[in-house]
């Protein structure tokens, strides 16, 4: 796979991501590449223990759906972190 077509789905799960996570994420173009790069890596792992066909660096549907997913888990971590985890106090 090229480099441009890995960051261009990277930036798309990334703002896939900061959509459908509520709250104010405050990055910029670089940042969201970076969220969707790191996610596809986590959702890449996560489905190649699904999608078990090919390398785990082939673009197939369960890979693009995870890299979604990986970066939504990212991010959620990323804010849960920013927070101070005071999202489970009472």
């Amino acid at each position: 796979m090229s480099i441009l077509v890995f960051l261009v789905i990277g930036f798309i799960a990334g703002l896939v991501a900061r959509a459908l996570v509520p709250g104010n994420q405050s990055m910029g173009l670089l940042g969201t590449t970076l969220l969707g790069i790191v996610g596809s890596f986590v959702g890449g792992l996560l489905s190649s223990a699904i999608y078990s066909r090919g390398s785990w660096l082939d673009i197939h549907p369960t890979g693009i759906l995870f890299s979604i997913l990986g970066s939504i888990l990212l991010l959620g971590l990323i804010s849960f972190a920013g927070r101070g985890g005071r999202g489970l106090r009472a």
